[in-house]
């Protein structure tokens, strides 16, 4: 016999591997490296967590009450697969387009992305699966106390279910919501799911295989000890036996656990091929021994004996315990499974359309550049799954876990049936509305919480027993199981009625009195239309002229944009005014417009405008102006955004530039002390050599004095560009305005570096045709700075053979003069720094000066009203030089002028 301790110790081993595989997928999904991940076989199993405990064990108690009844609950999903190509193939392509992460999201985004909507179906949701995750909890809890019992140990099924749930909520919130997935899909849990499917179904075969050739010998035994009542022709195809086969095939799409593995975590649309026979193939196999079990278990269990449970009591009372406990495990895979896929796709739901909506409302001042939301958005989820599971026990502790599994399971496929009329018309009929949608929803939710959810509570809820059985007040006819005396005996097909039926109508009603938003429009023809393509566009219609057109370019792109990209693509076709409406140019329309709304809305503004659609332009308008308010928003938040990271990369560029040019103050004071040292450590020696030279010929005299002189010159150079650049910041040097050739200042330029011309072999390249050009300026100011940047191109250019180049370029108003050479140019580090009065690069050039050469040539292009700028060059440096035709005194200084 298992005792309840190593049962305890058996799940608890199971759900380690459970924490195992998913963590394994998890990583192998990270690494992209597993095929198997996104295989059609592991997307089929995970569908099978439709197979809840309700079908698990379930089912037997079905078919041991009802008869053939139980064929309904496999009958249904498997005429939806069957016909795949026409509702589910939609639905996942859509899902794909639009980026769906939950039913209430494709319901929200067809209906004008109406949160409002979202909101509503997300609670319909929350309270449809409630019921559902009762029933788990309460299956998993009668396992435990059938296996307690059978060892002397009874437990309380209460204690049980909180701890199933605790344990249930820790495991998906680790595997659900480690990480804000952009297409929400969950890798390590769909594996951990396949695998369950593949548990319970061995499981279930082998409990199956036992009963017909263990306790039978074989199916003629077992069908020979079934009750001729059990087969009850009448019922088949009856009124309820259709509703619950309907139901079954509303609840394979519409379930959010479900929608979750269908839609969501869908990676390949070609993957729903595999799956239109195999998921059928796969409940084929779980309903295969299930009458044989329910058949058994009536003939050798005691009287009484509870046949939601035939599928453990069986194989114990027949001294099985090991095949016990591999049921017990089947069972507790289909009821976590089911929990864990529901609870993710609530929590999404949750935190998506009510939890964050209500945090960015109550913070309207909040960073937009923060990583807030998503630590919102990861809270949310994991405080609503903790909820939705409390939700499901506090429902299975009011209702005492005593209503059998079937009846629970069947009051959630109706509560979350109530959304299939908004979904099936958001599908193929482009008429259908938000406020449409909105109005059926809640009169089917009303309804249905009415005439089913809260009389299944039996009186302890809300609905005392006396206004179940008599109505409000005594009424008769507002009886909630016998809404207006219609005379329906069936509680379900009651319930079915009431408010499948007065949600369908209600909605196709207020559809076709209300007219749908712009965005709706847009949206509807996004999703009836989704397998349309673009193909080849129609020509456009004449009551459709280019300038509509025009106007929508404008509206989304910009005026000056949808302009010039018109202007354009006339000209290019040889036409004046607006272009030829084109293949071509649609094509180009398109793509442009999808830069700003994105692709799937420009094809279908596109379709639409040439007559592929029914949205009439001025809905487009509409739809343009509503896109251009969004568009400014988040601009606005983009630019606070660029702004902010503008602010910090200027910050950090400020602090690094001051922490170098500190570096190059001291280098800079080092190198001018150096510098006056040098010189008057000459003259000092040479004028004591010259004190103390008694018999000293002519010529050492000469030299010793000719080198005192030298030095003197140099040391005198030195303190002028000191004073010269501290003149020329404080505004103090007399400029020596003139008319003067251009051509001219450059030839003396050449002149005084001629010397170091020769002395390298350098080769002078310069066009003196252009250098024709007389201005007013400072000649003598301007020529120093072009010997200070001849003189740089010689001593640093650090080529072989150099070569100088002078170009000039006459701009309007203003002359450019560029002095170039074929050296090494300056590195990109150091472009900011050369201009500074502190810089000298003397790690990567060679350097015989303080450094103060391009300092003094910027401060006297300034005063001469133009500017000195590093260009750069393909191979080499190269120094601009811009000064107005007229003088300083005309034109405002510039810093940098491009040429034309």
């Amino acid at each position: 016999m298992v005792s309840f301790n190593l049962l305890v110790a058996i799940c608890l081993s199971y759900v380690l591997l459970l924490f195992v595989v998913a963590y394994l997928a998890e990583r192998s999904a990270a690494r992209d490296s597993s095929g198997l991940l996104r295989s059609p076989l592991v997307y089929t199993l995970s569908i099978s967590v439709y197979c809840t405990a309700w079908t698990f064990y379930g089912a037997v108690g079905s078919a041991a009450r009802s008869g053939l009844e139980f064929v309904t609950i496999y009958l249904g999903p498997t005429l939806v697969f069957i016909a795949w190509w026409w509702v589910l193939r939609k639905l996942v392509r859509i899902g794909r387009a639009q980026r769906i992460t939950s039913i209430a999201d494709l319901i929200s985004s067809r209906y004008g992305k109406s949160n409002g909507l979202a909101v509503l179906v997300t609670v319909l949701a929350v309270l449809g699966t409630t019921p559902y995750i009762a029933l788990q909890l309460q299956s998993m809890s009668l396992s435990f106390a059938v296996f307690a019992e059978a060892a002397g140990q009874p437990t309380s099924q209460t204690a049980t279910g909180f701890w199933l749930a605790v344990g249930l909520a820790v495991f998906t919130i680790i595997f659900g919501t480690r990480s804000i997935d952009t297409n929400e899909r969950h890798n390590g849990v769909v594996m951990a799911i396949a695998l369950e499917a593949v548990v319970k179904l061995l499981a279930l075969l082998a409990v199956g295989v036992f009963v017909v050739w263990g306790v039978a010998s074989g199916p003629a035994d077992i069908f020979a000890r079934m009750d001729p009542d059990l087969l009850r022709a009448g019922d088949i195809f009856s009124g309820r036996w259709v509703t619950v086969t309907f139901l079954a095939g509303c609840a394979i799409i519409c379930l959010p656990r479900m929608f979750q593995v269908i839609v969501v975590e869908n990676s390949h649309e070609a993957h729903l091929a595999t799956a239109s026979w195999a998921f059928p193939a796969y409940l084929f196999l779980m309903s295969l021994f299930v009458l044989p079990i329910a058949i058994a278990g009536m003939a050798v269990m005691p009287a009484g004996a509870n046949p939601d449970l035939f599928v453990l009591t069986i194989p114990l009372s027949q001294g099985q315990s090991e095949l016990a406990a591999l049921a017990f495990l089947g069972g507790f895979s289909s009821a976590t499974s089911m929990v864990i896929v529901a609870a993710i796709a609530l929590s999404t739901m949750v935190s998506n359309h009510i939890v964050l909506p209500l945090w960015l409302r109550a913070n309207p001042a909040r960073n937009p550049v923060g990583d807030d939301v998503r630590v919102v958005l990861l809270q949310a989820r994991r405080l609503s799954i903790g909820g939705v599971l409390a939700l499901g026990y506090f429902y299975f502790q009011v209702t005492g876990g005593t209503g059998a599994l079937a009846s629970i399971g069947l009051i959630a496929f109706l509560g979350v049936a109530q959304v299939m009329p908004a979904l099936l018309g958001g599908l193929f009929w482009t008429g259908a509305t938000r406020a449409g949608a909105m109005a059926g929803l809640l009169t089917g939710f009303t309804l249905w919480a009415y005439t089913l959810f809260l009389p299944s509570f039996d009186g302890a809820f809300l609905l005392t027993q006396s206004v179940i059985e008599s109505g409000p007040w005594g009424v008769a006819w507002l009886a909630p199981q016998d809404l207006l005396g219609v005379g329906i005996a069936d509680p379900l097909v009651h319930a079915v009625f009431w408010s499948l039926g007065v949600n369908a109508t209600v909605f196709v009603a207020v559809s076709l009195l209300s007219e749908p938003r712009p965005l709706e429009r847009v949206q509807s023809a996004q999703f009836v239309q989704v397998f349309g393509g673009a193909g080849p566009r129609a020509a456009l219609r004449t009551d459709q002229p280019m300038e509509d057109l025009l106007v929508l370019a404008q509206r989304i792109l910009g005026r000056q944009e949808g302009i010039a990209l018109f202007n354009t693509t006339a000209r290019a076709q040889g036409r004046s005014g607006l272009p030829e409406p084109t293949d071509a140019f649609l094509d180009r329309l398109e793509r442009e417009l999808a830069g700003s709304v994105g692709a799937a809305t420009a094809h279908a503004m596109m379709v639409q405008a040439t007559g592929g659609a029914q949205v009439s332009f001025e809905d487009m308008i509409a739809v343009a102006d509503e896109t251009a308010q969004i568009m400014e928003y988040s601009q606005r938040l983009e630019t606070q955004s660029a702004e902010l990271s503008a602010t910090a990369r200027e910050l950090r560029s400020a602090n690094e530039k001051l922490r170098a040019l500190g570096a190059q103050k001291d280098t800079f004071l080092s190198q001018v002390s150096h510098e006056l040292r040098t010189p008057m450590t000459s003259i000092r020696a040479f004028a004591e050599i010259l004190r103390d030279g008694d018999g000293l010929s002519a010529d050492e005299l000469n030299r010793f004095a000719g080198v005192i002189h030298e030095e003197s010159i140099r040391l005198t150079r030195l303190l002028d560009d000191i004073l010269d650049l501290s003149f020329m910041e404080n505004g103090r040097v007399q400029l020596d305005l003139e008319d003067v050739a251009l051509g001219a200042v450059i030839d003396r330029a050449l002149r005084t570096t001629q010397a170091h011309v020769s002395e390298r072999g350098a080769r002078i390249l310069r066009d003196r045709r252009a250098e024709g050009i007389r201005l007013h300026t400072d000649a003598d100011r301007l020529g120093q700075v072009l010997i200070n940047l001849i003189t740089n191109a010689l001593k640093h250019g650090g080529a072989e053979k150099p070569e100088v180049s002078i170009s000039v370029e006459q701009v309007g108003d203003a002359v450019t003069i560029d002095v170039g050479d074929n050296g090494r140019g300056v590195h990109p580090s150091d472009i900011e720094l050369i201009f500074e009065k502190f810089s000298k690069l003397s790690g990567r050039v060679a350097s015989g000066s303080a450094g103060l050469g391009l300092p003094i040539s910027r401060e006297i292009m300034r005063r001469l009203g133009g500017g000195l700028s590093y260009e750069g060059g393909a191979g080499g440096a190269v120094f601009r030089l811009a000064l107005p035709l007229t003088g300083p005194d005309q034109i405002q200084p510039v810093g940098r002028l491009e040429p034309a």
